[in-house]
């Protein structure tokens, strides 16, 4: 672990830092976090990166991908591979479409 955190930090001091990022945070919080940044062996502010990163990948894969329990995919996969046929409202937003497009 301490490899990987100094592969990290290593990485991190070689890039071009030029933005600031800044938060008012309790007394309290500081420690704490000054305490864990302790424990790995880190500087506060590389803990801080590192774990907001981290949140922030997570966060970011949670949003952009979709798990589906076992049913909802086969109602998925059936329908792209057998698509219903396209209702009258449909197909008149698409006539519509292509008259006001001229296609």
């Amino acid at each position: 672990m301490a490899d990987a955190i100094s592969k990290t930090s290593q990485a991190n001091s070689k890039l071009s830092k030029t933005q600031r990022l800044e938060a008012r945070i309790t007394e309290e919080q500081k420690e704490l976090f000054q305490r864990a940044a302790e424990i790995q062996g880190r500087t506060l502010t590389d803990f801080v990166i590192s774990n907001l990163i981290n949140a922030a990948n997570q966060i970011i894969q949670e949003h952009e991908i979709m798990i589906l329990s076992k049913r909802d995919q086969e109602v998925f996969i059936e329908a792209l591979f057998n698509p219903p046929e396209p209702s009258a409202k449909l197909k008149a937003a698409a006539q519509s479409y292509k008259q006001r497009m001229g296609i």
